[in-house]
């Protein structure tokens, strides 16, 4: 069947699968729950209603948006699910947000050249990407 792109959020419990499907860092189902619908816009790629990849964009809409969460499980990679994501999360970028906005994105290699594609450039070494982990809460 053909691969389907929905314009939504997907559940918690797709989420954490498809990260996890995907090879990437986990989160907690509580986390999930708190963030998710946090989300400005997000995708969820189906294939006979299975998802099988997903994109998000978080940020505050008009100053700085991430592109996160770009995942496509193992087996149907390679076959241009992750461009349509893509696709679809720049499309949204440029029907939404006002000009200069700061869009940027944590990219591993290789898929850093999916990004280029799209006008991403590495901000090395006049900026460098920096990330951590926020320590235990009560929540």
């Amino acid at each position: 069947m053909e691969p389907i792109v929905c314009q939504k959020i997907p559940t918690v419990e797709t989420y954490l699968a498809l990260r996890k499907a995907g090879g990437m860092g986990s989160y907690s189902e509580g986390s999930a729950r708190a963030g998710l619908p946090n989300s400005l816009f997000s995708v969820v790629m189906e294939i006979d209603g299975k998802a099988v990849g997903m994109g998000r964009l978080v940020g505050d809409g008009g100053l700085f948006v991430q592109v996160t969460d770009i995942v496509v499980v193992p087996e149907y990679q390679g076959k241009g699910l992750a461009k349509r994501i893509v696709s679809e999360l720049m499309n949204w970028i440029a029907e939404n947000l006002p000009a200069g906005a700061y869009v940027n994105l944590l990219a591993d290699v290789p898929a850093n050249k999916l990004y280029e594609k799209y006008g991403f450039k590495e901000t090395a070494p006049k900026t460098i990407g920096m990330a951590m982990r926020s320590e235990a809460s009560n929540r």
